[in-house]
């Protein structure tokens, strides 16, 4: 395997110290039910009629479902990555720049999905089901892939891009949304920016290295995998609408599929992660 220079995993360890702990750092008393959690723009709904003709507070309630949602996709996927790396540390030996490194992703990591489950403690919403752990593709990679590997590491920088676009677009609309929201995609984008760049260094040295033959192997399976994950994140299911007070989930479902300004909203949102993996011969789509 190709690693990472000793140089990039010093200078990513020296920028997560000292550490600071997100639970400190996000303004709990600011948490309120009565404001949206999402802008307006990143809610499947956005753009059609029906959307605009619901009451204010439907409206700030699917925002903040589908955030929920969205936290727990962050969750299921930082449960794989802090499963991983505290799987690798047992094979470093004594490289210590790595172990170092993993470790300031791991502390991070478990810090983030704290915080995610503060916010679902504090809310008092009803938790809904998610699609996310029963992803048996996405989970048998994640889980058993070897650490070393272009398809884990393939699947690391879906996981950490597509989210990311996300987050980065949320901090733009800081007066439309919860100061507590803010708060906490703020400490996310943070820490996931010297993680991206990790996973961008160390894809970048496996993929590489395959041949024209083993890319066009890898490829339908990333792309099954890909197209899995991006209509997760993005596309609730029924009872996320049910939840939020929408009655006949899966009407609303339909017309979040069919959502012309949602398809050119996620577009906005994955482009960074194709455009990364179509640099390196891997050109994958969502829809």
């Amino acid at each position: 395997m190709t690693q990472p220079s000793s140089e990039l995993l010093e200078h990513l360890s020296r920028n997560s110290t000292p550490y600071l702990d997100p639970l400190a750092r996000v303004d709990w008393e600011a948490l309120s039910l009565e404001s949206f959690w999402l802008p307006e723009e990143a809610v499947s709904l956005h753009g059609i009629p029906e959307f605009d003709a619901l009451p204010l507070e439907r409206r700030q309630a699917l925002s903040q479902y589908e955030f929920i949602n969205f936290i727990e996709g962050a969750l299921w996927l930082e449960s794989l990555f802090m499963e991983r790396i505290s799987r690798s540390m047992v094979h470093l030996g004594g490289d210590l720049s790595r172990a170092t490194y993993r470790l300031h992703e791991l502390r991070e990591e478990a810090g983030h999905s704290l915080m995610f489950l503060e916010l679902m403690r504090r809310s008092r919403l009803p938790m809904p089901r998610t699609r996310f752990r029963r992803f048996n593709l996405a989970n048998l990679l994640g889980r058993h892939a070897p650490y070393e590997s272009p398809a884990f590491w393939i699947a690391v920088l879906i996981g950490e891009e597509v989210p990311d676009r996300m987050n980065r677009l949320i901090r733009k609309h800081r007066d439309d949304i919860c100061p507590t929201i803010y708060d906490m995609i703020t400490v996310h984008v943070i820490d996931e920016a010297r993680h991206i760049a990790h996973a961008r260094e160390t894809l970048g040295g496996l993929v590489d290295q395959l041949s024209p033959l083993q890319r066009a192997l890898f490829r339908p399976v990333m792309n099954a995998v890909f197209r899995q994950f991006v209509h997760a994140f993005y596309y609730p299911r029924p009872r996320i609408y049910e939840l939020a007070g929408l009655s006949d989930g899966r009407r609303w479902a339909r017309l979040a599929r069919q959502n012309t300004q949602r398809t050119a909203f996620v577009d906005r949102c994955v482009e960074s992660a194709l455009r990364v993996l179509e640099d390196h011969g891997l050109k994958l789509n969502w829809r």
